[in-house]
């Protein structure tokens, strides 16, 4: 496994964040949730989860293998990334 270290994992923060943004756009338009906010949110969720563990993949590393305090950068940010992601698109 490859060591992740603070640069690399906020590449991956900053990719995500952009990669996020579009599927909620894009969900919105082409996704009809029959749970409405909670399940696009819930939808959001598993999908950051999903693709922050291929990116670590793709760098042959996993979130398993991140230290408590890169875990804990990675749960703040998932939180206003779809905190953000939700108002910014009217979803609430």
């Amino acid at each position: 496994m490859t060591i992740i270290t603070e640069r690399k994992l906020e590449e991956i923060l900053t990719y995500l964040k952009k990669a996020m943004n579009n599927l909620a756009k894009e969900a919105l338009e082409n996704l009809e949730l029959e749970g409405g906010v909670e399940e696009m949110k819930n939808f959001l969720e598993n999908q950051f989860d999903v693709r922050l563990e291929n990116l670590l993949i793709a760098k042959n590393s996993s979130i398993h293998h991140l230290e408590s305090s890169m875990k804990n950068k990675i749960i703040q940010r998932k939180n206003e990334m779809l905190n953000e992601m939700l108002k910014q698109h009217k979803i609430r």
